[in-house]
């Protein structure tokens, strides 16, 4: 009997989860749809001071998603908000890049690598086996330290653009398996829009890095 409810038991725990998996996935799905309509409407210039009131709204939201966790409604529109003006941040951003030559290609293998990543890194998730919580916290060090030295590389050009795209890379794919191994674990704790929002974020990030270097060989071939 005791076996049997362990099983049963088991079973619940993995369809659970399952259904915790399915769900973020949705919503940080619609997230990036958010994303995308928000980046179509934005214009293609935005002045400095609106892109740095853009920003810090976002940062507001982020603050405004934890804070009503408790309200998953509300939390949830927060979200959708929040990755709308995230695609007016970076719409710009996105612009520039789909006007050099070969640029939509270079877009779209970006958008591509970052979903096979997500996926591969959400297969990894669940074999892997070591402490993700302690390495979520050296994870979250290092980029705090390369948000840092990317403040001081604005004034003393020290840094290349590629170099740190790269590292931006390597820290957002550390943490998102992190995350993935935190929503196996059943979110310790998080709701689905936080871990959305989570998962989201470091997707985003690795989005922008590959852009980055994707088009940073384009810029290269160009020149060559």
């Amino acid at each position: 009997m005791r076996t049997i409810d362990a099983y049963q038991n088991g079973g619940i725990i993995e369809a659970d989860t399952a259904s915790l998996l399915s769900r973020v996935l949705w919503i940080t799905t619609a997230g990036f749809l958010f994303t995308a309509l928000g980046a179509w409407l934005a214009p293609a210039a935005l002045p400095g001071v609106s892109i740095m009131l853009v920003f810090l709204v976002n940062l507001g939201l982020i603050f405004a998603i934890n804070a009503t966790r408790r309200s998953p409604a509300l939390s949830l529109t927060l979200f959708y908000a929040f990755t709308t003006l995230m695609g007016v941040e970076i719409g710009p951003l996105l612009g520039y890049y789909l006007h050099l030559p070969g640029g939509v290609t270079v877009v779209f293998n970006a958008a591509l690598t970052t979903a096979l990543g997500m996926a591969t890194m959400a297969i990894i998730a669940q074999f892997a086996r070591f402490n993700y919580r302690k390495v979520g916290a050296i994870a979250t060090m290092a980029l705090l330290g390369l948000i840092l030295v990317g403040v001081i590389a604005m004034f003393v050009h020290f840094l290349q653009p590629g170099v740190y795209a790269w590292l931006t890379l390597a820290i957002f794919s550390v943490l998102i398996l992190v995350d993935f191994m935190r929503l196996k674990d059943g979110g310790a704790g998080a709701t689905p829009v936080q871990l959305a929002l989570s998962i989201y974020l470091d997707a985003l990030n690795i989005f922008l890095a590959l852009l980055q270097i994707f088009g940073g060989r384009r810029r290269d071939d160009r020149w060559s």
